[in-house]
């Protein structure tokens, strides 16, 4: 499933399926492979066939912070995570099971988040107690219910987050973590 996500949001970013982002699941637009309307490449003859540009790498669309707060609302990711400096309903101790969110943006590029949400078991801190018995994520996946715009635009708010100044992280990252 991560890489049927993974497709749907190339075909998005490539042109190949415009009007996507804010209209479907992510997984409904992998499903079908192609969007309808767009038109697939012909097959080209072998003399012609290239591969993946030298140097290629994915690059994660801007997003819209403000829209991504509402998201994050939506989902109501609070109820795990803190955000100091925000006004949400903030969770008991005993009820945050995730990292507290404001030095994350900074430290983290925006593909590390996206993954984060869509496939949270990707990268698991174990001696935090994110990780439920079976090793995977505590946290829930939401690439089946966020369209590409809305994880697009949750990431963005995640990125624009900083520590309030009083509690700034010392340079060089937070709980091991290091600034890209």
């Amino acid at each position: 499933m991560v890489v049927e996500r993974w497709l749907a949001i190339t075909l998005v970013l490539a042109g190949l399926a415009p009007g996507l982002a804010g209209e479907r699941s992510i997984r409904s637009v992998a499903a079908q492979g192609v969007a309808p309307g767009a038109k697939r490449a012909p097959t080209p003859a072998p003399s012609h066939v290239h591969g993946t540009p030298k140097g290629w790498r994915f690059t994660w669309p801007a997003g819209n912070a403000a829209k991504g707060r509402e998201v994050f609302q939506k989902l109501e990711c609070y109820s795990c995570h803190e955000v100091q400096g925000e006004h949400f309903p903030g969770p008991s101790d005993t009820a945050r099971l995730g990292p507290e969110l404001s030095a994350m943006g900074p430290v983290h590029p925006p593909e590390y988040l996206a993954e984060s949400i869509i496939n949270p078991s990707a990268v698991v801190e174990r001696n935090h107690g994110y990780a439920a018995s079976d090793g995977s994520s505590k946290m829930p996946s939401y690439g089946d219910s966020l369209t590409l715009q809305e994880t697009i635009d949750l990431v963005a708010y995640l990125k624009s987050l900083r520590p309030p100044a009083a509690s700034a992280p010392a340079p060089g990252g937070h709980a091991g973590h290091t600034i890209p």
